[in-house]
C-alpha cells in the first residue's frame, strides 16, 4: 500500500437541533467577539435567527456579514474580511452552503495570518496562522465543512482555489433542523454534488487516493442514494434530512484527501460563466462524464453499482457501470433537476468557450481516471446540450 495522508476537521459535532448549544460551544473555542459569514438566503429563510439567538444568550458579541453570493468574487472576500478586522472579531463562524463556508474559511486565514488573496492561490500557498472557526452547514452537499479548499471568481469567471491545511476548521456542527427549510430543487442539486464528490473521490487518480477516502465515499454515495428522493419529495422527515447531511460531509471528507476531477472541472465554467448552482452544473455532465471515463475506472463504477443497485450483482463489470451511470442519470430527472445545458438558456455556440475555461482547471483535471483534452471537453459538452 502506498503512504497517503489524511486530514479533517478537527472535531465533528452530528445533532440534530444541537445549534441550540453552540453558545457555550463557541465561547470555549472561539471567544467572546464573533463574525457570522452567511448570505441572504440563508437570513431569509430564518436560520441566522437561532444561531444568532444562541450566541446572545450565551452574552456573546456579534457581527453579521450576510453579503455573500453564490461563485463569491474575491470582492466579497475581502469586504468580509474587513469587517471582522474593524470589529477585532476573536474568531468566525460559517453559516450556510458552500460559498458561505469557503468565504468564512479565507476571512479566518486572512484575518488570522495577515496573508494577501493574492498571493495564496494554489496548493499548499497559504502560510499564516487562522482564527478559531465553526462551520455550520445549511445544505447537504458540498462538503465544505470538513475540506482544506475554498474556492473564488476571479475576473469574469475564472474559478480560482487556496487549498492549505489551515481551512480545515476547528469544529463542523451537523443540526439537520437548519436543512428543513430547503427547498426540493436545492435538495436535489446539493444532494447530486455530494453523490459526485463521492464518486469522484472513489475514483481519483490522485496519489493520494487512499483506503480511508474510499471506505467513507463508499459509505456516503450509499446514504445519498437512500436517502436524497425522501429528502427532496418529503422535505420534513428529518430522518432523511440527517442522513444526508451525515452523507454529504463523509463524501467530503473523502474528496478533501483524494480529490475530484473532470465533473468538477466541467462544471465550474457553467457556473462562472452563466451563473448556474454548483450542484446543478455538476449534475449536468455528471453521465457524460462518467460515460467518458468508465474504459478507465470500469471495475471502480461496477463496485459501486454493487453497493446501490441489487439488479447489479448478476450483471458484468461493463454492465453494472453502465447500471450506475443510468441510474444516476435516471435519478437527476426523477428529482425534478434539468438534464441538458440548453434547458439553462446555453447555446451551442457557448460550447467551445466553455471547453478553453475547462482546461484552466489543471488542478482538478489532473486527477481525472482518463486524460480529458479540450476536443474531448467541448465533446463532452457536446452530449449534455
Amino acid at each position: 500500500m502506498s503512504g497517503f495522508t489524511f486530514n479533517t476537521a478537527k472535531s465533528i459535532l452530528c445533532e440534530a437541533g444541537a445549534v441550540a448549544r453552540l453558545g457555550a460551544i463557541a465561547r470555549e473555542q472561539i471567544g467572546q467577539r464573533i463574525q457570522i459569514v452567511t448570505d441572504a438566503g440563508v437570513v431569509a429563510a430564518g436560520l441566522l435567527e437561532p444561531v444568532e439567538r444562541a450566541l446572545s444568550e450565551a452574552g456573546l458579541d456579534l457581527v453579521v456579514f450576510d453579503a455573500v453570493v453564490a461563485d463569491p468574487p474575491a470582492e466579497v472576500v475581502q469586504c468580509a474580511c474587513e469587517q471582522a478586522r474593524n470589529a477585532r472579531v476573536d474568531g468566525i463562524i460559517g453559516l450556510g452552503g458552500g460559498s458561505s463556508m469557503d468565504v468564512a474559511k479565507l476571512v479566518a486565514l486572512l484575518v488570522g495570518g495577515g496573508e494577501s488573496l493574492d498571493d495564496i492561490y494554489g496548493v499548499g500557498i497559504a502560510r499564516g496562522k487562522r482564527l478559531p472557526l465553526i462551520q455550520i452547514p445549511t445544505t447537504a452537499g458540498t462538503g465544505s465543512e470538513v475540506t482544506a479548499v475554498s474556492i473564488i471568481t476571479v475576473g469574469e469567471s475564472e474559478k480560482k482555489g487556496v487549498v492549505a491545511p489551515q481551512l480545515l476548521p476547528d469544529l463542523t456542527l451537523l443540526d439537520a433542523e437548519l436543512t428543513l427549510g430547503l427547498p426540493p430543487h436545492v435538495t436535489a442539486a446539493t444532494g447530486i454534488d455530494a453523490m459526485v464528490h463521492a464518486i469522484e473521490a472513489y475514483t481519483s487518480k490522485s496519489p493520494n487516493n487512499n483506503p480511508i477516502s474510499s471506505i467513507l465515499a463508499r459509505q456516503a454515495l450509499q446514504l445519498l442514494n437512500a436517502n436524497i428522493e425522501k429528502a427532496v419529495h418529503q422535505g420534513g422527515d428529518i430522518a432523511a434530512r440527517s442522513a444526508m447531511l451525515l452523507g454529504a460531509m463523509l463524501a467530503g471528507q473523502a474528496f478533501a484527501n483524494s480529490p475530484v476531477a473532470a465533473v468538477h472541472a466541467l462544471a465550474y465554467p457553467i457556473g462562472g460563466i452563466f451563473h448556474v448552482p454548483h450542484g446543478l452544473s455538476n449534475a449536468l455532465v455528471l453521465p457524460h462524464v462518467m460515460r467518458f471515463n468508465a474504459a478507465a475506472c470500469e471495475s471502480a463504477y461496477a463496485e459501486l453499482a454493487v453497493d446501490l443497485l441489487p439488479q447489479a450483482a448478476s450483471a458484468s463489470s461493463a454492465g453494472r457501470a453502465q447500471l450506475l451511470i443510468e441510474h444516476l442519470a435516471g435519478l437527476c430527472r426523477t428529482l425534478g433537476l434539468q438534464t441538458r445545458l440548453r434547458e439553462l438558456g446555453i447555446a451551442q455556440s457557448d460550447l467551445p468557450r466553455m471547453a478553453v475555461d475547462a482546461m484552466k482547471q489543471t488542478r482538478l483535471l489532473v486527477n481525472n481516471p482518463r486524460e480529458v483534452d479540450q476536443a474531448s471537453a467541448l465533446a463532452i459538452y457536446e452530449q449534455a446540450w
